[in-house]
């Protein structure tokens, strides 16, 4: 460990907040595959995130990861030499409570959207019923544009506080404000969504809980469960079919190096078997991007986040439509001129 990182430890500890050193990472995953983090603190709300940032704005040059659910997230089998902060929900249990006023919903970023779907639901705010089948949180969903059955985050988001690991500054930001794209945003890993208000609407007559009954039977019918992170690969531009459907026609179902297995179930799927290991499930992306390309000229890239792997390897999933860091956010908290 780097002498900034055990000066970080000390002042993480000082500040009373729960830090660990070698701490497991990968195993925190969907994937539950690979190594641990050089240091991991746990947050449950945006003061312990100010806490954190108050240490780190003085030292820019550390790599920081920020983990919810870790449903879209592959550690390398060497682990993560950097901080993890990782967003944890409180022992009080009312904090898991959804109220709908003035028509929106505001929940923290630790909160499985899963949760958040059927208690908006239940509190009588639609709107958010695509939430219930994707196994992320809040804030992921902030910061990956998460979406599904037709809806995405940025429909419904009405504004997210976040925390700049970099200046330490905290705010409550306009959506428009986050750059958010398909299955992206603007947003960095120096920058902490830490709660989100959504709009909702009154049922008006619709069955909003029959349709996450509808939404959960389909996703059991057609998606895999077990270890997996969900879609490994974005969607090509519209048009241009899907990338399930483009690995399909590559006949990939099935395909297996290690422990790590194209899904026969949904081909956009990577199941992590036993004794699956990171290098495997990187592998075989690989191999299925490799083949995608020789049979059909499209590149695929990745909505996994890939921690802790060569630049090179994680360079070859980057995607190419411009997306990037949002320098308008980042002058919003501080973080240049």
């Amino acid at each position: 460990m780097s002498s900034t990182l055990a000066r970080m430890v000390a002042g993480l500890a000082d500040a009373g907040l729960a830090v660990r050193t070698d701490a497991p990472f990968g195993a925190l995953t969907t994937y539950a595959v690979g190594g641990h983090a050089a240091v991991m603190v746990e947050v449950t709300g945006a003061d312990d995130v100010s806490a954190v940032a108050s240490l780190t704005s003085k030292h820019p040059g550390i790599d920081v990861f920020v983990l919810g659910n870790g449903s879209n997230t592959l550690v390398a089998d060497g682990g993560f030499d950097g901080l993890v902060v990782r967003l944890r929900p409180p022992a009080d249990p009312d904090a898991a409570r959804v109220t709908v006023s003035d028509g929106l919903v505001e929940v923290q970023s630790w909160m499985p959207l899963p949760v958040l779907a059927r208690r908006s639901v239940a509190a009588g705010g639609c709107g958010l019923e695509w939430a219930v089948g994707v196994p992320g949180t809040v804030g992921g969903a902030v910061r990956m544009n998460a979406g599904g059955h037709g809806a995405e985050t940025v429909d419904t988001l009405e504004s997210a506080e976040v925390v700049s690991l970099r200046s330490g500054a905290r705010k409550w930001l306009a959506a428009d404000l986050l750059g958010l794209h398909f299955r992206g945003s603007g947003l960095t890993d120096w920058q902490v969504v830490t709660s989100a208000r959504f709009r909702v609407s009154d049922p008006h007559g619709h069955a909003c809980a029959d349709e996450i009954a509808e939404i959960v039977a389909w996703r059991r019918e057609h998606q895999p469960g077990g270890r997996n992170a969900g879609s490994v690969f974005v969607n090509p531009a519209p048009g241009d079919g899907s990338s399930g459907a483009l690995i399909d026609s590559c006949g990939l179902r099935g395909v297996s190096i290690g422990g790590a297995t194209v899904s026969d179930k949904h081909a956009n799927f990577v199941q992590a078997g036993p004794g699956a290991s990171a290098s495997d499930v990187l592998g075989l992306m690989m191999l299925v991007q490799d083949r995608v390309l020789a049979a059909t000229g499209r590149r695929l890239a990745s909505e996994t986040r890939l921690v802790g792997f060569p630049p090179a390897d994680t360079a070859r999933f980057r995607r190419e439509d411009g997306a990037g860091p949002s320098v308008a956010l980042a002058r919003a908290l501080g973080e240049v001129a």
